[in-house]
């Protein structure tokens, strides 16, 4: 009888292993859709504040609050296997939000290759008329990893805050579901998966609609090749001489840029 006993406890000890190894999967591969959130109405409100008493800015404002909603919004995927991650824009449809001003803010400027393993990136970025290739070290970011939780995309994500580029304020949600640590465009650098990214200051969100588990051929990852090969440093560079005269424009264009 307490033979029989021990046989039964290993099986039910093994089943339990066997259920729970079922239950916590984790996602090494596969396709997350985004959509890049831009507040319009919050944007414009901030060129007539740098534009105080220019009557065109609040004509311009009154006509666009008339005809066009409070949010763009933009799609994108990331595409991921192990530690390779690419993103990359959907393609946009060009509507009456697009002709609000050249704010590259409002736009999608990079599609964003990731070697997590080796701390190297490629970045195609589009700057107006022109297109870099940005070979250059991932961007080290210094998370504050917090105990507050949300659900984005059917996965339970924890939230961790940062600064990048010396005063834009981010708040990242990752989840350790997916062991990847990457995420939207050049965000990475957590213990899982980034699923969504808020800059609040910028009226700017990028969260995660869909996660598809499926296998991801190589040619899937193919990294961009097209543009002029720069660094981070000499990107900066190029781009501050180009809009050395442009007053606080050049500020905001340049934050959207180096993003």
């Amino acid at each position: 009888m307490k033979q029989k006993i021990i046989i039964l406890s290993l099986f039910l000890l093994v089943s339990c292993n066997i259920c729970f190894a079922q239950y916590v999967r984790f996602v090494t591969d596969g396709v997350i859709e985004f959509e890049k959130s831009v507040n319009m109405y919050a944007l414009i409100k901030k060129d007539m504040a740098d534009n105080a008493g220019d009557s065109f800015w609040q004509q311009a404002y009154e006509q666009y609050v008339k005809s066009q909603p409070q949010f763009l919004k933009m799609k994108s995927t990331l595409t991921f296997s192990k530690n390779i991650t690419l993103f990359k824009p959907a393609e946009e449809q060009e509507g009456n939000q697009r002709l609000w001003s050249n704010d590259p803010m409002v736009k999608q400027n990079n599609s964003v290759y990731s070697n997590l393993s080796a701390g190297t990136s490629i970045i195609q970025k589009h700057v107006y008329e022109e297109t870099f290739l940005v070979k250059d070290n991932i961007r080290r970011i210094n998370w504050k990893i917090t105990d507050q939780t949300r659900e984005i995309a059917g996965y339970q994500c924890r939230r961790a805050n940062a600064l990048i580029l010396d005063s834009i304020y981010v708040v990242a949600f990752y989840t350790d579901k997916i062991p990847v640590s990457g995420g939207p465009e050049s965000f990475s650098g957590l213990p899982g998966m980034i699923l969504g990214v808020a800059l609040p200051h910028e009226n700017i969100t990028w969260f995660a609609t869909k996660v598809s588990d499926q296998s991801v051929l190589p040619n899937a990852l193919a990294a961009p090749a097209k543009g002029k090969q720069v660094n981070s440093m000499q990107l900066r560079e190029t781009i501050m001489s180009a809009l050395k005269d442009w007053g606080n424009y050049a500020k905001k264009a340049l934050k959207a840029f180096l993003l």
